[in-house]
């Protein structure tokens, strides 16, 4: 029997509620926008519903604009790995402004692949 194919929708994408990432609970939307305002803490991103990948290991990057790490140096971006938890799962990919705000404004991409196939690719710009 062939093994059902995997599938990966995007249920939001935007300004959402302050996430944190300790609690089961994703982020609430609270706008559908592609434009983030330049403000301390608003948190932007994307939420994916994938389905029939429970175990798979997914992995993501968020390219964001050159700003400088504590020690001096142009940050690189985000990446990491996560692993499908179940069948039917919710993942939530974003980011917070945080201070100095001025080395944010431009555009911020975040993708998401998964059996080296890209299935989420969206990029917000920060606006002043």
């Amino acid at each position: 029997m062939a093994k059902s194919k995997m599938q990966c929708r995007r249920v939001s994408y935007g300004i959402y509620t302050p996430w944190n990432r300790d609690a089961k609970t994703l982020p609430k939307i609270l706008e559908f926008t592609r434009l983030i305002p330049a403000r301390i803490d608003i948190e932007f991103g994307y939420i994916l519903n994938i389905k029939k990948a429970k175990g798979k290991q997914l992995s993501f990057c968020i390219d964001h604009p050159p700003f400088r790490d504590k020690h001096g140096d142009i940050a690189p971006p985000f990446t990491g790995d996560e692993y499908v938890r179940s069948n039917d799962w919710h993942f939530f990919l974003g980011d917070a402004i945080w201070a100095p705000v001025h080395d944010k404004i431009g555009p911020w991409r975040l993708t998401v692949e998964l059996d080296g196939q890209t299935i989420a690719d969206e990029t917000f710009t920060v606006i002043e």
